[in-house]
């Protein structure tokens, strides 16, 4: 029997599989101590950011002129990126808490 005759079944596959979308991730970002922790993440559209406050205070995911994510006390705040961009943020209650999301196309 000829491997040659199975080749077309084998490529079609193989393109099935790479043309599978990447499944969207959840990247943790901690909140301690008035820091972002890590403070510069990298994920692609899809993607969600949930950051986990351990602080006893409220804190918020800021974009000047853009979005911002509520974080409560000891709770969780999340967004799911909707486009490849750069983006800077800060904690309105507390401006020297700063971040950075770069996202990219999936």
């Amino acid at each position: 029997m000829s491997v040659a005759r199975y080749l077309p079944a084998v490529a079609a596959v193989i393109l099935a599989a790479a043309a599978v979308p990447a499944r969207a991730e959840t990247i943790q970002v901690i909140v301690d101590k008035l820091v972002f922790t890590p403070a510069e993440v990298s994920a692609k559209v899809g993607d969600t950011i949930e950051w986990v406050n351990r602080d006893i205070l409220a804190h918020t995911a800021t974009v000047k002129g853009g979005m911002e994510v509520m974080i409560p006390a000891r709770k969780t705040g999340r967004v799911t990126l909707q486009k490849a961009e750069a983006i800077d943020y800060f904690c309105r209650f507390h401006p020297n808490m700063k971040g950075r999301i770069t996202v990219s196309a999936p």
